[in-house]
Parts: C-alpha cells; sequence; structure tokens
C-alpha cells in the first residue's frame, strides 16, 4: 500500500543522506522508524511478536488464577 507522507525539504534532504550514510533505501528507513513506534507503543509488528505478547499475557493471567486457585482450596 502507497501513502504520501510530506516533509520539509531540510528533514527530507537528512533523511537521504542518512540513508547514503547507512547504505540503506528511504524505505527502509522508514520500516525501521515505524517498526520502533509500534514496540514503543506495545504494538506487535508482525504474526511472531504478537504470539509472543500472546504467551506473555497469557502466563501472567494464568499464574495469577493459578495462585488464587490454591488459596481457595487450602
Amino acid at each position: 500500500m502507497r501513502k504520501l507522507i510530506a516533509f520539509d525539504d531540510d528533514t527530507f534532504d537528512k533523511l537521504k543522506q542518512l540513508a547514503r550514510d547507512r547504505m540503506a533505501t528511504f524505505q527502509e528507513l522508514a520500516d525501521e522508524a515505524f517498526a520502533d513506534l509500534l514496540k514503543k507503543h506495545g504494538i506487535p509488528i508482525d504474526l511472531k511478536d504478537a504470539l509472543r505478547k500472546s504467551v506473555r499475557l497469557a502466563g501472567e493471567t494464568g499464574g495469577n488464577e493459578r495462585r488464587t486457585s490454591r488459596k481457595t482450596k487450602s
């Protein structure tokens, strides 16, 4: 999917230079930037990240339920 994003000339020049310095494409810089933004806000980037988050959340809730169950049995 293609979307247009507007940059001022100075910012765009700096991004182009950064891409050249890192021997990367502008698209690779954009992919990295958006992946970092999603990670910062806790949004999974791909299926692998989504599964990790799901397992982590299931472990947190499952651990609490087990402890509660043991306390009520005693």
